[in-house]
């Protein structure tokens, strides 16, 4: 066989290959482009929270209401999600039994409730457990100071009951509390398992829950039992 017909051919078979070859790259690239331009991009819940209404986010935080302590209320099976920026309501039809702690990505719509209270709406599919989160510890404030800025957070405050109960059945019920600096109404829902007994209007308590709103009436949304505390009553100091 002459050498020019092997070399021919030889030539032949390394242009084939260098083609091919640039071809595979130019797929992969291609695929690698699509993977980036599909990957979600996360932001804060802080910034998620003020886009508007019906746009997609992709948020991640720690569990701080675990899955179905507001459903009474909700009729759902959500639960709240909060980090270094702020918290928010993740509405989900599904049990996925999240608990406090635990960190997860959401992936949903921004929505508004009835009662005007911003939250995410997601599939079950579109959240993922991403092992656990930083511990988030309850925000100190007055009871005049639950606003707008604690919308969504971990909460807490200390005062006196101020009006009687208010049942709300089959929902839940709810009470104010008042430090001196302003009421605030704390709203319990009959599936975090909170009873009524021994919150008597004057009797001092501490509430810790999460920061909500109902027609534009701050509230705050305690999770379980252990969230509302009996304190005794504070001591008064007499002058000589």
């Amino acid at each position: 066989m002459p050498r020019c017909y092997l070399a021919r051919m030889l030539n032949i078979i390394l242009s084939t290959i260098a083609t091919v070859a640039l071809a595979l790259m130019t797929v992969v690239s291609q695929i690698t482009v699509a993977a980036a331009q599909t990957k979600p991009k996360i932001i804060s819940i802080a910034e998620a929270r003020a886009l508007p209404l019906g746009t997609i986010v992709t948020i991640e935080g720690s569990i701080t209401v675990p899955s179905g302590a507001f459903k009474s209320s909700f009729n759902d099976e959500g639960f709240v999600i909060q980090d270094m920026s702020n918290g928010i309501y993740v509405s989900v039809h599904t049990n996925l039994n999240l608990v406090i702690h635990q960190r997860v990505r959401v992936t949903g719509k921004l929505a508004e409730t009835n009662a005007q209270f911003r939250i995410v709406e997601a599939e079950a599919s579109a959240i993922e457990v991403r092992g656990r989160g930083q511990e988030v510890k309850p925000k100190v404030v007055p009871t005049g100071k639950v606003n707008e800025q604690t919308l969504g957070q971990l909460v807490k405050v200390t005062g006196t009951i101020s009006n009687p109960v208010v049942s709300i059945a089959p929902f839940g019920f709810r009470l104010a509390v008042n430090d001196g600096t302003g009421e605030v109404v704390v709203y319990v829902s009959t599936s975090t398992r909170i009873t009524q007994e021994s919150l008597q209007q004057g009797r001092r308590i501490s509430v810790t829950g999460i920061g909500g709103q109902f027609k534009g009436q701050y509230q705050i949304f305690p999770r379980f039992p252990a969230d509302i505390k009996l304190l005794p009553k504070a001591k008064v100091t007499r002058r000589a």
